[in-house]
């Protein structure tokens, strides 16, 4: 099955729909105008009910197909945006400054709306289908707060599919793997108190700075030193304050940053070696040092015979060829890893073709990928519910 002819024929409307998402970007659970955009849409499909509210602020259409019951299925699009200024100077460009859809939310909302449109007037399939539209992707755990809330129970989901746009792969292509595809995460400040004074005697000081800026290159070691080399990850110091004037040595320093892993072994050992780094830099330097550290999203994990149904409609809809079954995992996290852990499923890439990179201010979705989208969906949904 090529891209359906129905997809094709609603890529304007679905793309108006992204654009208009696009305009009035929100950020984590304060997704309430994209979310009654949403809730509205579904109503006029026809979704045979539609539940707000869950996990804060998401919401869930459930579609009925007509030959009779069967399982359930899971299809799921995020919707909140970024906090960046957009500098893309499109028509439709973000109009809430220090807001904007960098990561190609509102594209993924449009193109489940359009595969919802379609499913409710078709019912081409057994049993039911819940699409799935989930606010605080960004680092707020949305996912995780629907889960929690109950979704797979309440509407006795079987199995769950996510989908995401990859710039750099071309549109009409789909990516995939099996086992871990995007990364756990976890974040870490750390203070360092030292003793502060005159920057002309730093003798008498213990310098924050100077100890902080060491560990920085000391936190490296954890990949370089502490890993084995043909395991994955990340740790990256993303932020440094310290001190207000040119003569004065501060009386503290703070690092912050992000730590990225695909096994749980790995993930717990780099925590391990970032608290005994500062402990080892506090005695050597009589300084204190403080480290608070957060685990985040877990591994997104793709199940193995989900990712090979998953892969097949992918090539089913664009060609075998086109469908890249064993990509190198991702280092960005995903709390779509909440739902994989509550129920099987698989989570794809689809192509966005050559445009600026995710949190880009320069990013915008495109929207050329949308019929491929939504032909996945439909196509994904009426062979895993087949009569």
């Amino acid at each position: 099955m090529p891209i359906l002819n129905r997809a094709a024929e609603m890529q304007d409307e679905v793309a108006g729909w992204r654009r208009h998402i696009h305009q009035t970007p929100e950020l984590n659970f304060d997704v309430f105008k994209t979310a009654a955009f949403v809730t509205d849409k579904l109503k006029e499909f026809g979704c045979d009910d539609v539940v707000t509210g869950l996990g804060k602020t998401g919401v869930v259409g459930i579609i009925h197909g007509r030959q009779g019951k069967g399982a359930t299925i899971g299809l799921r699009a995020d919707m909140d945006a970024l906090p960046l200024n957009e500098i893309t100077g499109k028509p439709y460009a973000s109009t809430v400054p220090g807001k904007m859809h960098a990561c190609g939310h509102d594209g993924h909302t449009a193109m489940l709306l359009g595969a919802a449109k379609y499913l409710a007037e078709t019912r081409n399939f057994a049993g039911s289908v819940a699409v799935i539209f989930q606010p605080a992707e960004e680092g707020g755990g949305g996912g995780n707060e629907m889960v929690k809330d109950g979704m797979m129970e309440r509407f006795d989901i079987s199995k769950v599919f996510g989908m995401h746009n990859m710039p750099g792969l071309p549109v009409g292509q789909f990516a995939i793997r099996p086992g871990p595809i995007m990364a756990a995460t976890a974040e870490f400040t750390i203070t360092v108190k030292g003793r502060g004074g005159h920057a002309a005697m730093p003798h008498g000081t213990i310098d924050p700075i100077v100890i902080a800026s060491q560990l920085v290159g000391a936190l490296q070691t954890i990949a370089s030193r502490s890993t084995d080399p043909v395991e994955a990850v990340v740790v990256s110091v993303t932020k440094f304050h310290a001190g207000d004037a040119y003569n004065i040595i501060p009386e503290s320093a703070e690092i912050a940053g992000t730590v990225r892993t695909l096994k749980k072994e790995v993930a717990k050992k780099s925590e391990e070696r970032i608290r005994a780094i500062c402990a080892g830099l506090a005695t050597a330097y009589g300084a204190t040092i403080e480290v608070d550290y957060d685990s985040n999203y877990p591994v997104t994990f793709n199940h193995a015979d989900e990712t090979v149904f998953a892969s097949d409609v992918a090539a089913d809809v664009a060609g075998d060829a086109q469908v890249h079954r064993a990509i190198q995992p991702v280092m960005g996290g995903e709390d779509f890893s909440y739902m994989l852990e509550a129920r099987p499923g698989a989570f794809i890439f689809i192509g966005n073709g050559d445009t600026a990179g995710l949190h880009n201010p320069n990013y915008d979705f495109n929207d050329e990928a949308i019929p491929h989208g939504v032909s996945y969906w439909v196509k994904l949904t009426e062979t895993a519910l087949a009569a």
